[in-house]
């Protein structure tokens, strides 16, 4: 019969020493063993005996697992997920001998993992470093700071969103946001001609008291201008309470950031809070359901389910994303910890850089990082613009992005078991899945092979080491 493996203890008696404030003659004479015995156990050149295990628990008044720990067993898994990234696929890492290093040198685990982490951040620092968006003149990213400003606060901001519920009720009560606009603000709405309106879709026009819109507005839209232009009547004070506490260095950014705050704010009027997350749950986040029960567009209402984390109210917390057919990004919004590169192209291998091939259709995919983090994504075509012969017209896709662990409260998501996901990266530059035949620049970090012998079917053959 196979005898028990050894236990080897030597860190964790260390730092339990540590801990206790002792030094290893005080510790040996509270055991009755040598000073002696006590380095070697803690440098792991003698195993830690069932009696010694006691004998510890005893003089030390200690839980019996406090003392035996979990075996390592987190730092292992900890130091197994690491050891997946791509970067090290072409080392052969025995699952045991991971093991071993988990539990008998936990330092030089912790230690491996913070330099993981510092390298992983380092690499996205990297990709931003490299971008290829063109800096301002001032320094300053106008975007970037409004995305950050955004981002910082997971596109949620309750004070909007209970201003908006108010509002909301009140437009009910007056037949509609154009009953409202009249009995509050004396204002009416006139829809004109695209020429009359000279290529703005809604003025406010306080010589007339009119509200103006293009009469090339389809339904939705006409409603979002009109709730986008009660939001900047009504929650000015709303907006410089939260931009007070962004940090702008350009005062385009943060033009930038109270526009979307103007933007959430019309949303929210349009899809009150408490009554869009409780019809998101009833439609198990049917976007286009959602948008016709709101009268709002697909992409209204997928913008707002990115809002919907309210505290005591969340919802499953999504990414968001639209793209035009060259992959510029004019969009991104992170409620779900998608680790998307802040600059720069996103994997091909993503579906939303396929959907204008099936305009207006939701495409859904499982997608898997390299890291081995998991989501669900689907994506679909979106129109901007047109409304008369000769309009024009824009194309983009947007993609509404969930951890895979909340998929299955999504009505996309099958009842059958996922299929195998679609292994991408953040950006090629940040991915070391060699074997990718999407791939467009080699990954920071790997040496190139050269061609002169062999041509690997990947665009690019990296050195082992």
């Amino acid at each position: 019969m196979a005898k028990d493996r050894p236990v080897y203890m030597g860190p964790r008696l260390r730092r339990l020493r540590r801990e206790l404030g002792l030094t290893q003659a005080d510790m040996a004479n509270d055991l009755e063993i040598s000073a002696s015995y006590v380095a070697l156990l803690e440098r792991n050149q003698r195993p830690l005996t069932a009696d010694m295990l006691l004998r510890l628990a005893r003089t030390y008044k200690l839980d019996m697992a406090e003392v035996a720990g979990d075996g390592g067993t987190e730092q292992t898994a900890r130091l197994q997920a690491v050891l997946k990234d791509p970067m090290f696929a072409d080392i052969d890492l025995p699952q045991l001998a991971t093991g071993d290093v988990a539990v008998n040198y936990p330092g030089i685990t912790e230690a491996l993992l913070r330099l993981y982490t510092s390298y992983r951040e380092e690499h996205l620092a990297l990709a931003d470093r490299g971008a290829e968006a063109e800096p301002q003149e001032d320094g300053a990213d106008p975007v970037a700071e409004a995305r950050r400003f955004i981002a910082a606060r997971r596109n949620s901001f309750p004070l909007l969103d209970d201003a908006a519920e108010k509002l909301a009720a009140e437009a009910e009560a007056e037949s509609g946001l154009a009953g409202w606009l009249k009995a509050r603000h004396n204002l009416r709405v006139r829809r004109l001609p695209s020429d009359v309106m000279a290529g703005s879709m809604r003025r406010l026009d306080r010589h007339r008291d009119a509200v103006l819109l293009d009469d090339a507005l389809d339904g939705a839209s006409s409603a979002f201008q009109l709730a986008l232009q009660i939001a900047y009547l009504e929650m000015r004070k709303g907006f410089d309470a939260l931009l007070k506490d962004g940090q702008f260095a350009s005062e385009s950014g943060r033009r930038l950031a109270r526009r979307a705050l103007a933007g959430y704010g019309a949303a929210a009027i349009l899809m009150p809070y408490t009554a869009f997350a409780k019809a998101v749950e009833a439609r198990r986040y049917d976007v286009e359901a959602l948008a016709r029960q709101f009268g709002v567009s697909f992409e209204q209402a997928a913008h707002r389910l990115t809002t919907l984390q309210k505290p005591g109210q969340e919802r499953v917390p999504f990414f968001f994303l639209r793209v035009d057919q060259a992959g510029n990004v004019s969009k991104r919004l992170d409620g779900a910890g998608f680790p998307f590169a802040r600059h720069g192209g996103s994997c091909p291998l993503w579906s939303v850089h396929r959907v204008f091939e099936t305009p207006r259709e939701v495409v859904t995919q499982w997608l898997e990082l390299p890291d081995g983090q998991r989501f669900f994504s689907i994506a679909r075509t979106v129109t901007a613009g047109g409304g008369s012969w000769g309009a024009a017209k824009v194309e983009r896709a947007i993609a509404l992005c969930c951890a895979a662990d909340h998929a299955h409260r999504l009505v996309y998501s099958q009842d059958a078991p996922p299929p195998a996901p679609t292994p991408i990266g953040v950006t090629c530059r940040l991915c070391h899945r060699s074997q990718c035949m999407a791939r467009s620049a080699p990954p920071i970090g790997r040496d190139m092979l050269p061609d002169d012998y062999r041509r690997t079917r990947a665009p690019f053959g990296f050195a082992d080491g």
